[in-house]
C-alpha cells in the first residue's frame, strides 16, 4: 500500500489553499453548467423532458470531476490513472450512445431546417418499399408517421436526414392520374373525347382542379388516354376515387363502353381492339 503521507509531505500551504479554491470554484461552475445545459436543451423543439436533466446532470458531474482532478494535480498527485479511467468511460459512453447521439443531432438539424413538420405528408423508403404517411410527432429520436391504413411508423432521425425523403405537402397540392380506355364511335374526334374527359373530371369533386387529358393510343375503335388532375395532398385516394366514379357514370349514361382505372397496367405489345 503506497505511503500517502510521504507522497503529500512536500505540499506547501499555498498549494493546499489553491486546491481548495479550485474545488470550490469547480463546484460553483458545475451549478451554472447544469442550468445552462438545461436551458439550451429546453430550447430545442420537441425535446423530451427525460433527456434534459440527465444530460445537464452529466455536464455538472463532469465539471466537478475536472475541478477535483485539477486540484489533485496542484497538490502533486499522479492523476494519469484517473485520466485513463475517465477517457475509457467516455469512450464506452460514446459507443453505447452513438445511435442516440446521432438521432439527437439529426433531430436538431431537421427541426432547424424545417425539412418536415407535424401535419406534412411524406414518402420514405422502408424495407418493404416506399411508404407514405402523415407526420404526427417529431422527437429527439425519430419522426412518427401514420400511414393511410393506420400503421404507425417510427423513422429514425438519422435515416430521415441521410436518405431521400419526398415531402408531398410542401406545395399544398398533388397531381394524380387515372387511365381511361374509351370506345370511339364513327363521329368521335380525339379532341372531342379529350375535352369530354377533362370536363367530367373537373366536376367530379370540388377539391379537384386543373384536369388535363393526354392520348396514349388511338385506333378506329378506341382511345386510350390519361387524365391528370390536382388535389389537396390529403385527398389523394378520395379524389382519385371520385374521378373514377364520375368518368364511369358519365360514359355508362351515354351507353359507351369504357374502362377507367386508377392504376395503369402495362399495355400489351399487340393491343386488342376491344376496350
Amino acid at each position: 500500500m503506497p505511503d500517502l503521507s510521504a507522497q503529500f509531505a512536500g505540499i506547501q500551504w499555498w498549494q493546499l489553499l489553491v486546491a481548495v479554491i479550485i474545488v470550490i470554484l469547480g463546484w460553483i461552475a458545475a451549478h451554472f453548467v447544469h442550468k445552462g445545459a438545461a436551458a439550451l436543451l429546453n430550447r430545442v423543439p420537441n425535446m423530451p423532458e427525460g433527456y434534459v436533466q440527465p444530460v445537464a446532470r452529466g455536464a455538472e458531474y463532469l465539471t466537478i470531476a475536472f475541478g477535483i482532478g485539477l486540484a489533485l494535480a496542484i497538490l502533486g498527485a499522479n492523476i494519469q490513472p484517473l485520466l485513463a479511467v475517465v477517457i475509457l468511460v467516455g469512450v464506452v459512453v460514446v459507443l453505447v450512445l452513438r445511435g442516440t447521439a446521432d438521432n439527437f443531432a439529426s433531430s436538431v438539424m431537421i427541426q432547424s431546417r424545417g425539412t418536415v413538420q407535424v401535419g406534412d405528408i411524406v414518402q420514405v423508403d422502408t424495407p418493404d418499399g416506399a411508404m407514405t404517411g402523415t407526420v404526427t410527432e417529431l422527437n429527439a429520436r425519430a419522426v412518427i408517421l401514420v400511414s393511410s391504413d393506420g400503421a404507425t411508423v417510427h423513422v429514425p432521425n438519422v435515416k430521415l436526414l441521410s436518405d431521400s425523403v419526398v415531402n408531398l405537402s410542401s406545395h399544398g397540392r398533388l397531381r394524380s392520374e387515372v387511365q381511361v380506355r374509351l370506345e370511339r364511335r364513327e363521329d368521335d374526334t380525339v379532341d372531342a373525347l379529350l375535352s369530354r374527359l377533362t370536363g367530367v373530371a373537373g366536376t367530379a369533386s370540388p377539391s379537384i382542379s386543373d384536369p388535363a387529358a393526354t392520348v396514349q393510343a388511338v385506333s378506329p375503335e378506341r382511345v386510350i388516354a390519361t387524365v391528370r388532375f390536382w388535389h389537396p395532398p390529403a385527398d389523394g385516394v378520395s379524389a382519385t376515387s371520385e374521378v373514377v366514379r364520375a368518368l364511369s357514370d358519365a360514359f355508362h349514361a351515354e351507353k359507351r363502353e369504357a374502362t377507367v382505372s386508377s392504376a395503369g397496367a402495362p399495355a400489351p405489345l399487340t393491343p386488342p381492339d376491344s376496350v
